[in-house]
């Protein structure tokens, strides 16, 4: 009987507004599953901010590596977003994918767009992608949840009105959740991957 081929690797995308919680979803579930899930860490130009460290949070470029490393192709995918560069490194993915463990990016909603199109024409890529929406029940949860962050009032106005257009999108991804308490949305998320898991082993 010929070996049994080991299970696809998983690629978990997590998109949703701002205030969704999705962070704080992805660390749970890393926290939950060290030795199987391993973040792919995003490339941003963006400060650091207090606590985070390069290569762990973040890779942080400067605007004008970042433009050139575009220029280079070297992004599978990559927004700007409220006037910063974020985006996913090919190589950064590729090195990660060779070590066989689910792969989780927490990234914005072009970006996980830009991410579905480059899947759809790109070999080296498995199978098993999947895009997750945390979807906030109204804008007012939202709000709330940037006040609590401390969030100045002029950029959670800006950020509710780019909300807004993000939870139309919602439909673009395969699997949605609907937000409700932090407990509520991580069950939910942890859920969905144990069943995918399970997919992935047929």
């Amino acid at each position: 009987m010929p070996p049994t081929p080991p299970p696809c690797p998983i690629i978990l995308i997590i998109s949703g507004p701002a205030g969704s919680g999705k962070t704080t979803l992805c660390d749970r579930l890393l926290a939950d599953y060290p030795e199987r899930i391993r973040r792919v860490v995003t490339t941003t130009t963006r400060a650091p901010r207090p606590g985070e460290e390069e290569g762990v949070d973040y890779h942080f470029l400067d605007t004008d590596t970042f433009e050139k490393r575009i220029a280079e192709g070297a992004f599978i995918e990559w927004a700007r977003v409220h006037g910063r560069y974020y985006g996913s490194q090919k190589e950064h993915l590729r090195r990660q994918l060779d070590s066989g463990r689910d792969l989780l990016l927490n990234i914005d909603i072009q970006g996980a767009r830009s991410f579905q199109t480059e899947a759809a024409r790109n070999p080296a890529l498995p199978e098993s992608l999947h895009t997750v929406f945390i979807k906030p029940r109204s804008l007012g949860q939202i709000r709330e949840r940037l006040q609590k962050r401390g969030e100045p009032a002029g950029e959670i106005k800006r950020r509710l009105r780019t909300a807004a257009t993000e939870m139309e999108q919602a439909g673009a991804f395969q699997h949605v959740i609907v937000s409700g308490s932090r407990e509520e949305d991580y069950a939910a998320l942890k859920d969905l991957y144990q069943t995918l898991k399970k997919e992935s082993t047929r």
